[in-house]
């Protein structure tokens, strides 16, 4: 399918990188349900990693396979499918060509009581290449005592993927000494997540929905001198997106914990409304049995296509 003229405007804002990691960003926003119309929605599932196998996969039992994901994210029409190494080879010879596959290169697990928010690097762009991947994933912590340390690793791996022809995924989630729990997801700092991660030079920055909070005391000022709203998600998400070089980089936004659906379309309805590119949902699909999961992704796809 030959880009739209919505997709080729998105291309647009990405004029400094190469043919390849325009061709894979082409590959991410022309491949399924959505293809054409500039909205995403990814299955990620780093869950085992991040949290343990029964707490990600007891629900839905199907999930302890890796092939499962995959094939549910071809059969609901995802995007793409994202997860760290092992997944990702499990599956890769298999699902090679039939959706675009995202390596995501750092991982945490929640066995440490440390304190400093960091992840390891787990894969690297080369492995990303070596699989068919059309990008790699990394995620950064702002607030962090460890983000210079992340940002440093982010710039290297970066520059690498671009030079390589491949496009980078920035998972953006605020925590740690530098912010309160509220703070993680307060609309000044999100906002200020997004902007650091469009000028580290990611093409797809992922975020969590913000809550109507504001953390930084002269944020808030600003906030009230220049009366930006902020009284529904809405409008949230329309802060957020206008952070991230007032629209010109394509922001996303995680599911969360798992929630009931219609809770689950109302926060999709609402980021689709606020200009959100999409929607990257993991636990609230796949922890549902597969026909409640194939439902919801088609329902929260339908919503996206219909924002226009």
């Amino acid at each position: 399918m030959a880009p739209t003229d919505r997709v080729r405007q998105i291309l647009s804002w990405y004029g400094s990188d190469n043919p390849g990691t325009r061709a894979n960003l082409v590959r991410l926003l022309n491949h399924g349900t959505l293809a054409g119309t500039g909205r995403l929605v990814i299955l990620p599932v780093d869950q085992g990693f991040e949290h343990g196998p029964a707490r990600s996969f007891a629900p839905n039992p199907g999930g302890y396979d890796p092939e499962y994901h995959a094939q549910l994210a071809v059969d609901a029409g995802c995007n793409a499918y994202a997860a760290p190494l092992g997944f990702i080879e499990a599956v890769a010879d298999r699902y090679a060509g039939e959706i675009p596959l995202i390596l995501k290169l750092n991982n945490s697990d929640s066995l440490s009581k440390g304190h400093a928010a960091c992840s390891a690097i787990t894969a690297s762009v080369d492995d990303a290449l070596r699989l068919g991947c059309a990008a790699v994933g990394y995620t950064i912590y702002p607030g962090s005592s460890a983000r210079n340390e992340q940002y440093n690793d982010f710039r290297a791996i970066t520059h690498e993927a671009k030079r390589k022809g491949l496009a980078t995924v920035l998972w953006a989630y605020p925590r740690g000494e530098g912010v309160t729990k509220d703070g993680e997801t307060a609309i000044d700092v999100v906002a200020y997540a997004a902007q650091i991660s469009a000028q580290l030079g990611a093409h797809i920055i992922k975020v969590k929905p913000p809550k109507d909070f504001i953390e930084q005391s002269e944020a808030k000022k600003v906030f009230e001198k220049y009366s930006i709203p902020t009284a529904t998600l809405t409008d949230r998400i329309r802060h957020v997106v206008q952070s991230a070089f007032n629209g010109k980089r394509i922001v996303i936004f995680s599911g969360g914990e798992a929630k009931d659906t219609p809770a689950v379309l109302a926060e999709v309805k609402e980021i689709a409304a606020g200009g959100g590119f999409g929607s990257i949902m993991g636990r609230n699909a796949f922890q549902r049995p597969r026909p409640e999961a194939l439902k919801l992704l088609a329902d929260v796809m339908a919503v996206f296509k219909n924002a226009g």
